[in-house]
């Protein structure tokens, strides 16, 4: 922005100018009673105000474009950073603060950037020149238009250290208010089917009044700084007007001096008055810079720091957990990890199903598997190969993954299957048809390009499955990770898509996070956890005749344990 302040600054010249103008009109052709040399002088106050009022409107014009690139450019590089961010970062920060600081901690930048960092620098040479100029013009006067200033520059200080944590308070606070408004659009069927409304109301209306309180002491905070700069100097210039009227009338002073000493006052005045907004906003940018680059610290996963492609060579799609464990970053010193010195095998084109209770470790083994965690200990090995030293390109490229709980993006059927793979239509076909997805997605009133809404809200849970579970099979990955991907299916359903699993899955190494006994008969071996650790290992006969534990997992309800 050194253009922008540039001709703020060419702006502020030409404001000084106009009082020297005045002054030279006023002590030449008005004293001397000359209409030609007043009009002569007006013309040239004129020209110098257009060419004022030109160097604003070109200044705006140049920093337009530049601010946009500063707010875009921001935006685009914290998103860039998010999707790099291990998921374990995500698990920490809730979705309405890295909203905020990713959308509206960027605009607050780019009006720092369009306000305090292109006008104080000018205002602060401005004050000093127009103090140098009324100093030359008569120092008595200047004394008592520059006496406010000692006691102005305390005041300010005192300002900024109070609002500079007040303006990060209420940046928080916003950030929280912006979660929660996520949570309810994103949550609103919840919410209307338990009659939860009115609970939402007053907790959004609680936030919404801490925000208020915050917005309104930086306001109090603001004010009470603008009073002062506001007030002082008006004293100073009645009191310097007083004394410079008293000095013209005893003969010592020019009128025209006076003129340009209160014109030059006045050229100031703007830049005193401005400086606690600028101020302020200085501070609302600092607290927004911090805010923003709390997130930009944060180091990208290891994976998405290297520029890879899609491997070369593909291998059998062997993937061993060797002594692998796994603590979330954000439990406690004394729980015990989510997943602890697991050693498993799954051979090449093995299924592998893993079980267990509620909270035993199964799908954390499925996100290290997929390498959406890295194992705190241990290794993750794909043909041999520590998926850790993969880029994250490579990875996705070998292993792709299917959850229990879908997400669908504002897009066609196809966008949401295909994902970025370059697929010719017979496989995207295909992929709908393994998953039993075709029929029901032909049945759409465009096909695969249908719009599905944000999230697939428009379609069942079931369909929302398949089309998740579709991605995998399009992608025909070496190893396919599969956490419970059919649990929102029908009986039927899920029968007729086991039917395609087991052909598809008989050349695919697969690992099946199953809660149900007929997932369970997809695969050859079956492993089962217990507190984060593999406590039996088998094929599902031999795991109902040696573990009592596995035959209660898996006889329903009802029939006896």
């Amino acid at each position: 922005m050194p253009a922008a302040t540039g001709l703020a600054a060419v702006a502020a010249v030409l404001a000084l100018g106009v009082p020297q103008l005045l002054r030279g009109i006023v002590d030449g052709p008005v004293a001397r009673r000359e209409p030609g040399g007043v009009v002569a002088g007006g013309v040239a106050l004129l020209v110098v105000g257009a060419a004022e009022a030109a160097v604003f409107g070109v200044r705006r014009w140049v920093a337009a474009g530049a601010l946009a690139d500063i707010e875009a450019g921001m935006r685009a590089d914290f998103h860039r950073h998010a999707q790099r961010l291990p998921i374990a970062v995500h698990d920490g920060w809730s979705s309405g603060q890295l909203l905020s600081r990713g959308t509206s901690d960027p605009q607050a930048v780019q009006m720092v950037v369009a306000g305090p960092l292109t006008f104080l620098p000018v205002h602060a040479a401005t004050l000093v020149t127009g103090a140098a100029i009324l100093i030359r013009e008569q120092w008595v006067l200047a004394a008592v238009l520059l006496a406010p200033v000692p006691l102005l520059v305390l005041l300010s200080y005192r300002f900024e250290s109070g609002y500079a944590a007040a303006t990060r308070r209420a940046r928080d606070l916003s950030g929280d208010l912006t979660t929660s408004v996520l949570e309810s659009v994103a949550g609103i069927r919840v919410i209307k089917g338990f009659g939860r409304g009115d609970h939402r109301v007053a907790r959004f209306r609680d936030e919404v009044g801490k925000v208020r309180e915050a917005e309104l002491h930086k306001a109090r905070l603001v004010g009470g700084i603008a009073v002062p700069l506001t007030v002082l100097p008006g004293l100073a210039v009645t009191g310097a007007l007083v004394i410079g009227a008293v000095q013209v009338a005893h003969g010592q002073l020019s009128t025209g001096t006076l003129v340009a000493v209160m014109g030059t006052a006045a050229a100031l005045r703007p830049a005193v008055e401005q400086t606690g907004g600028l101020l302020a906003a200085c501070h609302d940018g600092a607290a927004a810079v911090d805010r923003y680059v709390e997130v930009l610290d944060q180091p990208a996963d290891v994976a998405e720091e290297e520029a890879g492609g899609p491997a070369g060579d593909r291998g059998p799609g062997e993937l061993v957990f060797a002594g692998v464990c796994f603590r979330h970053p954000d439990a406690a010193a004394d729980d015990p990890p989510a997943v602890r010195d697991v050693s498993l095998r799954v051979a090449a084109g093995e299924t592998l199903a893993v079980v267990g209770a509620t909270g035993s470790g199964k799908s954390t083994l499925a996100a290290l598997a997929a390498r959406l965690y890295e194992p705190t200990a241990g290794r993750v090995l794909l043909d041999g190969v520590d998926m850790s030293t993969l880029t994250r390109a490579e990875a996705t490229s070998a292993v792709a993954v299917a959850f229990d709980a879908p997400v669908l993006f504002s897009g066609t059927v196809a966008d949401n299957v295909l994902m970025g793979v370059a697929a010719g239509p017979d496989e995207l076909d295909r992929a709908l048809r393994a998953t039993c997805a075709g029929e029901f997605v032909g049945g759409l009133a465009g096909g695969v390009r249908t719009l599905v809404g944000e999230n697939g809200m428009s379609l069942s849970g079931g369909q929302r499955q398949r089309i998740a579970l579709a991605r995998v099979m399009v992608r025909r990955p070496r190893v396919a990770v599969l956490d419970d991907p059919l649990s929102a299916l029908d009986m039927d359903t899920e029968a007729r898509i086991h039917d395609a699993l087991r052909e598809v899955l008989a050349s695919t190494t697969a690992l099946v996070v199953a809660h149900r006994p007929a997932t369970v008969l997809l695969a050859d071996r079956v492993a089962m956890l217990d507190g984060g650790r593999v406590v039996a290992v088998g094929t599902h006969d031999e795991l109902l005749r040696t573990s009592a534990a596995y035959r209660a997992l898996m006889t329903p309800v009802g029939e006896g344990r």
